[in-house]
């Protein structure tokens, strides 16, 4: 198997951090490949790659599988013993779940709060839309610890497909020092300390790339489209 993943500056492209952890469970040998976002050879580069311009986008052996969640199920088909999804059926379907609505939902703590991993910008206040998306999150956390958690740190005990998709809103709530929770702060803890995230904050704290967040008029309280036509923010 001859797989690339392609993906956006690691410090602010979400998705791309979801694809990559992804693909790093499952454990298929694989090159990660940036293409650096909001600059003219980047979305020329994006067209070439990708059928949508956006990241990730997995190349395995001439075929393309692009979005996340796509690639998390290709995952799961080709590597079952990595346990993408919980092997209980009824945590598997709710690991699903909340990965798609990860996937559809949070559009306020997107817009307002978009990721950018070197930053530190605690707010004093939030819209209230973005309130209830971060109740929204802490409500599934603290549900999935209860219900499934048990056997370890995570969303479902082990490292899953589902802890993947959310790791990227643990570096938000960093950035701009949402208030978790004691309970909310543990697993965050968690996440930051596993290794494949690590390796990932630590890529993106010495990238050479940088956005405008603030030029763009990404980051306040107004919508704005992601930078550079890949998947940011």
């Amino acid at each position: 198997m001859t797989a690339v993943l392609y993906i956006g500056n690691r410090n602010y492209s979400s998705w791309s951090m979801r694809g990559a952890l992804l693909v790093r469970l499952s454990g298929i040998d694989c090159r990660e490949e940036v293409i650096p976002l909001d600059v003219p050879e980047g979305r020329s580069r994006l067209r070439e790659v990708s059928p949508t311009a956006r990241v990730p986008c997995l190349h395995v052996d001439g075929e393309r599988i692009w979005d996340s969640l796509a690639i998390a199920e290709y995952l799961h088909e080709q590597r079952p013993a990595a346990r993408i999804w919980p092997a209980d059926a009824a945590a598997r379907h709710y690991a699903r779940s909340i990965s798609a609505e990860m996937h559809s939902s949070f559009a306020a703590l997107r817009s307002s709060c978009p990721m950018d991993i070197r930053a530190r910008r605690p707010r004093q206040e939030f819209p209230e839309a973005v309130l209830s998306d971060v109740q929204r999150i802490l409500a599934i956390w603290a549900e999935c610890r209860a219900r499934f958690g048990a056997g370890g740190d995570y969303l479902f005990g082990e490292w899953s497909g589902a802890d993947c998709m959310y790791a990227p809103v643990v570096t938000r709530f960093v950035t701009y020092g949402v208030d978790a929770g004691a309970e909310g702060r543990r697993y965050m803890d968690a996440v930051l300390a596993q290794p494949d995230v690590a390796d990932w904050v630590r890529a993106a704290e010495v990238e050479p790339w940088h956005i405008d967040l603030d030029r763009l008029g990404i980051g306040g309280p107004r919508q704005a489209p992601s930078p550079g036509g890949g998947q940011a923010g």
